[in-house]
């Protein structure tokens, strides 16, 4: 699988896994998010990500809700499954079960809860790359995860032919910068934080992991196009509307607050599993009156080819 066998671009949003009030999965109200996704036109899909709540799903669980989302997909969009394990040995196993589900690739993040050093990092990456023929996307998010996937760390894994994309959440687009100055385009760049997604398109990201597009799909990808086509005036108008949304996918309690958005507009369920629990009072009252602001205001969006 070389780097050029894939075609990830655009908005793939980080899809929310649905559960029933007594916290069991709904793989029916997950299907129905997916399919919604697709019909709003999204470019691409990552389930069983931080969003899909990956560390709250048991083995089964994940390959239930990768299957449920290849179903609804239905071939017009990639589906990419997150790897997130404890160990090497089980992000491995899971790579390979998901393979076997369909899946059109992986993001796969670092050993969860063990705080790796650089090689140890990236001799993850790389046991992994060497136990599946999927293309790989490498996931770094140190505020959340603890392990910062450095540029030096990718780069050193530049001779895996399956690892072909790099999602960046840390929040610093000068790595893009460096990235591209030390080994070129060898990696598909992605934005992974919501709310610098516009400068990392302007420094050379393709794509775009969204958590808030779960809510509000067709402006995020509006968004994303506007600024892929170098439309910035428009793309920073809407940015700005965008951006009090955006910001709830930089906090710790990323996933309630986008859930409770998907409730809002009618797309979803706000119910996540413990150890995350529902937002209440002012916390709850200010994602609130937030989605109520953005409605109020939203704006006619502009053509962009959706």
């Amino acid at each position: 699988m070389s780097q050029k066998a894939i075609n990830w671009s655009g908005v793939f949003p980080a899809v929310s896994t649905q559960f029933r009030s007594n916290f069991s999965l709904d793989l029916e109200a997950t299907h129905r998010v997916v399919s919604n996704l697709v019909d709003d036109g999204v470019s691409g899909l990552v389930v069983c990500g931080s969003v899909g709540e990956n560390t709250s799903l048991s083995a089964q669980e994940k390959l239930a809700v990768i299957e449920v989302a290849k179903d609804a997909a239905r071939g017009k969009v990639p589906v990419i499954a997150g790897i997130a394990e404890f160990t090497t040995a089980f992000a491995q196993d899971m790579a390979q079960q998901a393979a076997k589900a369909g899946v059109d690739g992986i993001m796969v993040m670092p050993a969860l809860v063990y705080s790796s050093k650089p090689h140890e990092t990236a001799a993850h990456f790389r046991s992994v790359a060497a136990a599946t023929d999927l293309p790989i996307m490498v996931y770094n998010n140190p505020p959340i995860y603890k392990n910062d996937v450095t540029p030096e760390i990718l780069i050193s894994l530049a001779d895996c032919d399956n690892i072909v994309c790099f999602k960046d959440s840390s929040g610093d687009t000068s790595r893009f910068i460096d990235l591209r100055n030390t080994v070129g385009d060898r990696f598909v760049l992605f934005a992974g934080l919501d709310d610098v997604v516009v400068e990392s398109i302007a420094v050379g990201a393709e794509g775009w992991i969204s958590g808030m597009s779960n809510a509000f799909p067709r402006e995020g990808e509006t968004l994303f196009r506007l600024a892929k086509q170098k439309r910035f005036d428009e793309a920073l108008a809407l940015y700005r509307w965008f951006m009090p949304l955006l910001h709830l996918d930089a906090r710790p309690d990323l996933v309630q607050c986008i859930k409770l958005c998907e409730e809002l507009v009618g797309r979803g369920s706000a119910v996540t599993r413990p150890p995350r629990l529902a937002l209440e009072g002012e916390t709850r009252q200010q994602v609130v009156a937030i989605v109520e602001q953005a409605l109020a205001q939203r704006p006619a969006l502009p053509d962009v080819g959706l």
